[in-house]
């Protein structure tokens, strides 16, 4: 058996029917990381030892039958701004370098008492502003299908260590897309859950409004199994949902029949990538085939959800990074005068280039003068947006488009231009701005060899009749494997995988 070729629910199976033990898991992993990390970086940190204790606690759980659940035992990654108690927290930034929490976030805690085993946090772009972890002060994480490209962001750690068979889940945060298209980028599945189904308490937040951790796996029921795990009302967390119903697997049912799928006219025009509009076309079909009802319509106000999004995250991240000032913790410049100055000093070195430039971004919407022209304009335009997917719902039960533009961009080519990275956010910023539930699944490659993925967007809570139209695309085409089984195995002429 060849275990890395498992996915979290077989791997969970396997241990449970004792053909494999958690340490086996475990080892497999970090022999895998050990061989590939060095190409493809998608850790910022390991923890060897912790993870093998935690494999052999479990164990001991799962025969005592104290764990029964089915990712007991599984090995997992967690993005680097989601915090773990007594380990190393940095958000992908110098200023949190030596930054170690007291506390372990709810989402991780929910995955802890289910039995998972974590093995370490993955490399993101610095407190998730980027969209293709490159502004991580640890360096760039590669693509695993081709090293010469970017994995997407800023969860592309995350989705880069699923593809390279370094975990077999993990989980990211979504502001606005940073789980769904570094998962199309990388070819695994990534949802983005209704704000306030996962707890954000330990979470290092980006865009309180937007933010929301979601999870990353190799197929569509695994994504579904680790939300039904990850998912919670928390009191700690004041945006968090009490939900009727947490029980997302059972909308894993091969039977779209009668279901009403929209394609935006806006989502499949210009600037799209043909090979990608093609991959989308292609995936309607196929659930038009299996029963569901397929039309295109007018979303509109889709030109205004970029400009809509950055003023308001940036102005809330410029609020929320305020916190992060050389006193309480984290980095502190060595040489400095007085107060003032360390302020200064500590933050012009422990924030990279484009965290500084959502800074003052951010500081020049709320200034004096510009809160009404700016930022409240975009919490007016995000109303209408929410408007338009409500009225949308009305009609569809999903709405289905392409997750990016185009497939992975070359390292090195979007952060010499960062208008263009915003602008390749295009399809996925609305629903966070919107709230709503959405996921990426994978749907095939272009000529080069790199994955494409389509994006499913729901209304609020209903992230079941996501999972069923991605479980009956997943089921009547051939299920996504050559993430996890052939990569180390074909060659690209483009570009060198691992």
């Amino acid at each position: 058996m060849d275990i890395l070729s498992l996915t979290a629910l077989q791997l969970g199976k396997a241990i449970k029917e004792r053909e494999a033990s958690a340490a086996d898991a475990v080892r497999a992993v970090l022999d895998r990381v050990k061989e590939v990390e060095p190409e493809v970086n998608s850790y910022v940190t390991l923890d060897e030892e912790g993870a093998f204790q935690q494999a052999e606690e479990v164990q001991r759980l799962i025969e005592a039958g104290e764990f029964t659940g089915p990712l007991a035992g599984v090995p997992v990654a967690v993005k680097d701004n989601i915090c773990i108690e007594g380990q190393l927290t940095t958000c992908g930034s110098r200023i949190l370098s030596n930054f170690k929490p007291v506390y372990t976030a709810e989402a991780v805690l929910n995955l802890k008492k289910a039995g998972a085993v974590v093995i370490g946090k993955t490399n993101m772009d610095e407190f998730a502003m980027g969209s293709t972890t490159e502004t991580s002060y640890y360096g760039s994480t590669k693509n695993p299908h081709n090293l010469n490209h970017v994995p997407g962001g800023s969860s592309g750690g995350s989705c880069a260590a699923v593809a390279a068979r370094e975990c077999y889940y993990a989980l990211g945060s979504d502001t606005g897309g940073s789980i769904r298209q570094p998962s199309s980028f990388c070819g695994v599945v990534g949802l983005k859950p209704t704000y306030g189904t996962v707890s954000r308490y330990g979470l290092v937040a980006y865009g309180s409004s937007l933010d929301q951790i979601g999870p990353v796996a190799k197929d569509v029921p695994d994504c579904a199994a680790i939300l039904e795990i990850i998912s919670s009302h928390d009191t700690k967390d004041s945006t968090s949902v009490k939900r009727k119903n947490y029980h997302f697997t059972e909308a894993l049912t091969e039977d779209v029949k009668g279901l009403k799928i929209g394609i935006p006219r806006d989502y499949m025009g210009k600037g799209l990538d043909k090979e990608v509009e093609e991959a989308v076309r292609k995936a309607a079909k196929v659930l038009e085939e299996n029963g569901a009802i397929v039309e295109e319509f007018d979303l509109s106000l889709v030109q205004y959800a970029i400009p809509a999004y950055y003023v308001i995250a940036s102005a809330e991240a410029s609020s929320n990074l305020e916190r992060f000032d050389g006193v309480k913790y984290g980095y502190r410049t060595a040489d400095y005068r007085d107060l003032h100055n360390m302020y200064k000093k500590t933050r012009s070195e422990g924030f990279g280039a484009e965290v500084k430039r959502r800074i003052m971004l951010g500081s020049f919407v709320l200034s004096s003068g510009y809160y009404d022209a700016y930022y409240l304009k975009a919490l007016r335009t995000k109303a209408l947006i929410k408007q338009a997917f409500d009225r949308a719902f009305e009609k569809y039960d999903v709405i289905l488009g392409p997750t990016a533009p185009s497939t992975a961009p070359e390292l090195g080519k979007s952060l010499t231009d960062p208008m263009k990275m915003y602008l390749g956010d295009i399809y996925t910023v609305a629903v966070n701005l919107a709230g709503l539930p959405a996921m990426s699944v994978p749907v095939g490659k272009d000529s080069r060899g790199l994955p494409i993925g389509i994006q499913l967007i729901g209304n609020s809570f209903q992230e079941k009749t996501l999972l069923r139209a991605a479980y009956m695309y997943e089921c009547a085409t051939e299920k996504w494997h050559e993430t996890s089984a052939n990569i180390g195995k074909e060659a690209q002429e483009n570009g060198k995988t691992i």
